[in-house]
């Protein structure tokens, strides 16, 4: 089995730690690195996802610039302790994308000096970073481009658009919705996109390569799907859009399809009971110790 390195930023799509390593531990551990694989827990991947902490300097470069520039890949790649050494860029890395889907070929979107700049800069330098070691160091590096991912063991508080929308309606608030809700995601099954990275790991693919789903939705549609999934379904209010939101993300996985035989299986509809019944659960039992 292959080991690699692992990069990040915050978690892995705001989802608390032990889910995405069981994959990883159980398909391939390294018996050569104990825990090459079980990385995956402590070098999160995705960036901040709430709006105040993908503006924070500090966050926005910290987290995806500096664990990326270590040269101990370097050392330990040469050193045969790691196989290789994988990549997490974003969509957002696409930034207001001005076509839809976006292939791998698209180079962005951006206005790097907007609220949103810093996150989706650096994230674009590090991927930069990552092919210059592979092609002058020849480190064996992966890229994985994630779109937005959902599933169990989310965290509430973690700015996303569903762990806000599920949130809200739990404690009997309104659904935010930013705009007009005209804006368009596409959302992964957690499982699906670790079966992704998984694939692209144990490929020779160098190059970056899109996971996501690409049923594409609008916010507001996606906000009346949750609110169809409780009893007392709470009300939509509209707030401005943030400046340089953008307005359609959706993968193109032409690719994956073609060289990792991968596209997503759980559909919204499943994925979103799965998810639902969780943070039901979830929530019901944190209330119940608290009353006790």
């Amino acid at each position: 089995a292959r080991s690699f390195g692992f990069s990040g930023g915050a978690r892995l799509g705001g989802f608390r730690a032990p889910f995405a390593a069981q994959r990883m531990t159980r398909v391939g551990p390294s018996h050569r690195v104990p825990g090459a694989y079980a990385a995956i827990q402590q070098r999160p991947f995705a960036g901040p996802g709430s709006r105040p902490a993908a503006r924070s300097v500090a966050l926005g470069l910290g987290r995806n610039i500096a664990p990326d520039l270590r040269a101990r890949f370097v050392r330990q790649h040469h050193r045969g302790s790691i196989a290789g050494y994988v990549f997490p860029f974003t969509s957002e890395g696409y930034g207001d994308p001005e076509g839809s889907p976006q292939p791998e070929t698209y180079w962005g979107h951006v206005n790097s000096i907007g609220p949103r700049g810093v996150y989706d800069e650096a994230k674009r330098y590090a991927e930069a970073m990552t092919m210059a070691y592979h092609r002058y160091h020849r480190v064996d590096t992966r890229i994985v481009r994630i779109f937005n991912t959902y599933g169990p063991r989310m965290r509430l508080n973690d700015g996303r658009a569903l762990p806000n929308f599920v949130h809200q309606a739990l404690t009997g608030k309104a659904l935010t919705v930013y705009g007009e809700g005209k804006q368009t995601r596409s959302f992964c099954f957690v499982s699906d996109l670790i079966e992704g990275i998984y694939r692209l790991m144990m490929s020779d693919e160098h190059l970056p390569v899109n996971i996501g789903n690409p049923q594409e939705i609008t916010i507001l549609q996606f906000a009346e799907r949750i609110r169809a999934n409780f009893e007392s379904a709470p009300t939509i209010v509209f707030e401005p859009l943030p400046q340089d939101d953008p307005k359609q993300r959706c993968p193109d996985i032409s690719k994956a399809k073609r060289i990792l035989g991968w596209e997503p299986k759980i559909s919204l509809e499943e994925g979103l009971r799965i998810t639902l019944d969780y943070f039901k659960e979830h929530f019901a039992k944190e209330h119940t110790v608290a009353a006790e």
